[in-house]
This record gives C-alpha cells, structure tokens and sequence, in this order.
C-alpha cells in the first residue's frame, strides 16, 4: 500500500509569515507550484499560503447587510468574519493572507486518505509533518504520477 512517504516531495518551498506577498505570490508563480507552507522561526507550520488566498486579494470587499431595531444598526453576521475578511482582501504579507487551519498528513497517511482528502475537501496540496516538524508536502501532480508508475 503506498503511503504519503513514496510520494512527497522533501525540498519544500516555504515561505515566513512576514514575507511580503508580492515575493510570496512570485515565489509560487516561479516554482509553479499551488500553494507553500508558512513556518515560523523554529519550522513549525502555522499556515499555508494558497494560489487561492492569492485570488481572495482581488475580490471586491462585501458590504456586511444590516438591519434596524430600535434606531440602531444590528449586523447580519459576524463582525470577526467580516474583521477578518477586510485584512485577508488588504494583505500585505503572507501572515495576513495565509490560511491559518491547516489540514496536515503524515509521512505514513495511506494514498487513498491523502486522495480522499484532496477530492472532498478540494485541497491541491497538504503539507506532511512528522513529530512537529515539516517534513514534505504532497500536491495533486504527485498523486497523477502515481497513474503513470509500472
């Protein structure tokens, strides 16, 4: 049974939480590559930097709808969502764009979990981590090339 371990790529490209996301998004586009780990000082994960949080950048910031009750203004909504929203779409760093809930694997994480993974929750890439410590990733093209193996 192939696990995460004969599949994932060792030189991980990653990228610090105060790289400025102009680098980071060049750094992507340069590697061609969907997404990189962002690690703090001590390479423990603590987010992950997407094409799509890159996209997010572009999008129009929405207009949170209110009601009235009582002569004042009651959002509909959270304001930490839309708080949050507001920094990710005005990023200047990678910290302020990245994804913070990461969904990690292991080196031993079996290829049809790491497939179903990618299917149902629509990940392109997932970082792998053993004992607290990155140790590879896994993208959709090292799944592909598993097709191509005798």
């Amino acid at each position: 049974m192939s696990t995460a371990r004969d599949i994932m790529t060792t030189r991980v490209v990653t990228l610090s939480p105060d790289t400025d996301i102009t680098a980071a998004a060049r750094l992507l586009l340069d590697h061609d590559i969907n997404g990189a780990p962002v690690v703090d000082q001590d390479g423990a994960i603590v987010g992950i930097l997407t094409q799509s949080d890159l996209v997010r950048l572009q999008k129009k910031l929405p207009v949170p709808s209110l009601f009235t009750v009582l002569d004042g203004f009651l959002p509909l909504g959270s304001l930490a969502q839309y708080e949050q929203e507001v920094r990710r779409i005005a990023a200047a760093t990678v910290a302020d764009a990245m994804t913070t809930h990461v969904t990690t694997i292991t080196p031993d994480t079996p290829l049809e979990k790491v497939a179903s993974l990618m299917v149902d929750k629509k990940f392109h890439t997932l970082p792998v981590v053993e004992n607290g410590r990155l140790v590879g990733i896994v993208g959709k093209k090292d799944i592909i090339q598993t097709l191509l193996r005798p």
